[in-house]
């Protein structure tokens, strides 16, 4: 079925286009975002039960941006009436008159840009979905849960606790100008069960999920992820310390998507070449990885929890290459930054919600596959680990240096598995050294969507990342 555009949109559709004829008047630029998300969370454990109607992405407002002589304001509004476009008229006249006022006062410098183009354009798109959020049976939901947390709880005797959480959220978005009609609507699902391990005065914690779009339907698969999250737990009771070193290494696709994030998200969004946050500005047109790296990223390039229609700015969804066969083609950037900048926009700008700004932000970031086997790479390794599971990751945008947490990493010797298992580990690098270094690609390739990503420790959006088994070489400790 098609996921059901929000009737409460449609519902001040007319409204907001009177609206904006009406702010016309006085701006050479306007547009207005609206968004209508509904949600449910369910959080399902032995000791708990909890069923929520919000996730990270759940809201309802309106975003108002008008443009006259080189600046840019916006306007939030958390109610709109749509028989009374003029009071929301009133009430941004007066607090963007204010804005200006204080602008004068102070003698604050306006950074110009030019007015965004407005070619005409009417989309709406509804994709499909097997099930709602909002009407799907939370009874049986909790119950499917509880089956699995249950059976998660019976499968090694050193389990003390096992958490199934699942979240699913319907996504409506209405972007308007004076030449633009854009509507869409979708469903993204994630789910992920936790098992949690103690022996001996120890605890430790494994994990998988699934993600990607469709609705609740998604979490009957979160079953068969049990048994892998159970294994990795038990596996890191036993877990002994990595030597610190260079090593030849292969990340499984998490930990390949983890680099990928890391290593040409932040640092080549071009919001950052504006303000000469980045490295990666010097480096267009120029080699960065081997001839065996390639990579990805746009809300188009995968059917993943970040992929959509179109942005937040009214700018149609793409697919971006970044790295051609090693050469770091472009970056990706939102519409004020491409202005700037003097480029076309690709479809990344982003907002937490429509209270927040846009930001350039990452959709999906995926490496491209290659042309060999995990057996054959595996083989190839005279002394390394393979890598997999992912805690956490970061990066410098500006010295181009990589820090990714790794769950845990299987030695190999002499071309084989040996058995023994280091966690946790640290990989360290320098982006162009570890890209380059990259020797080996497997065929196929996952995508993975369970987690967000922040700005600055802060402005959290929906994002995933993924791509094949890669081979390299990486400092671990």
């Amino acid at each position: 079925m098609k996921a059901p555009f929000s009737p409460y949109l449609l519902g001040i559709k007319a409204g907001l286009k009177r609206l904006i004829a009406l702010l016309e008047r006085d701006y050479d630029y306007v547009s207005a975002l609206a968004t209508d998300s509904v949600g449910l969370a369910l959080h399902i454990s032995r000791h708990a039960k909890a069923v929520e109607h919000e996730t990270m992405t759940t809201e309802r407002g309106v975003v108002v941006r008008v443009w006259r002589d080189g600046l840019y304001s916006e306007f939030a509004l958390n109610a709109f009436d749509p028989e009374q476009p003029e009071a929301a008229y009133a009430q941004i006249r007066g607090a963007l008159d204010a804005q200006m006022a204080l602008l004068r006062a102070t003698g604050t410098k306006i950074y110009e840009t030019p007015r965004l183009p407005d070619e005409p354009l009417t989309l709406f798109v509804e994709k499909e979905t097997e099930q709602l959020p909002e009407t799907t049976d939370i009874g049986a939901l909790v119950a499917a849960l509880t089956a699995i947390s249950d059976r998660g709880m019976g499968l090694d005797s050193r389990m003390i606790e096992c958490i199934a959480a699942a979240q699913s959220t319907h996504i409506s978005k209405l972007f308007l100008s004076h030449d633009r009609d854009l509507s869409q609507s979708y469903v993204y699902s994630e789910g992920t069960v936790v098992a949690v391990v103690a022996e001996q005065g120890r605890n430790q914690i494994g994990y998988d999920s699934v993600s990607g779009l469709g609705g609740p339907e998604l979490f009957a698969g979160l079953g068969e992820k049990l048994d892998r999250a159970v294994q990795t737990a038990v596996e890191l009771l036993a877990a002994e310390s990595v030597e610190p070193g260079e090593y030849e290494i292969i990340t499984a696709p998490e930990v390949s998507g983890l680099i990928a994030h890391e290593a040409f998200g932040h640092g080549v969004e071009m919001d950052m070449f504006v303000k000469d946050r980045a490295l990666g500005r010097d480096y267009i047109g120029k080699r960065v990885g081997s001839e065996l790296c390639s990579m990805h990223e746009g809300a188009l390039c995968a059917e993943e929890v970040a992929s959509y229609a179109f942005d937040d700015e009214g700018v149609l969804a793409g697919d971006v290459t970044e790295i051609d066969r090693g050469i770091l083609r472009t970056g990706i950037c939102d519409a004020l930054s491409a202005l700037r900048l003097g480029v076309a926009p690709t479809g990344n700008g982003k907002r937490e919600n429509f209270e927040h700004k846009v930001y350039t932000r990452m959709t999906n970031t995926i490496f491209d596959s290659g042309d060999s086997t995990l057996d054959e790479m595996i083989a190839s390794v005279k002394r390394g680990y393979l890598l997999e599971g992912c805690e956490s990751g970061m990066e410098d945008p500006k010295h181009w240096g990589i820090q990714c947490i790794v769950k845990l990493g299987r030695e190999i010797v002499d071309g084989k598995l040996t058995g023994r298992v280091v966690a946790p580990i640290i990989l360290t690098g320098y982006v162009p050294e570890l890209l380059g270094g990259i020797s080996m690609c497997s065929r196929d390739r996952e995508t993975f969507g369970g987690g967000g990503c922040g700005k600055g420790y802060k402005e959290f959006v929906k994002v995933s990342d993924g791509g094949p088994y890669l081979k390299t070489k990486a400092r671990l400790g």
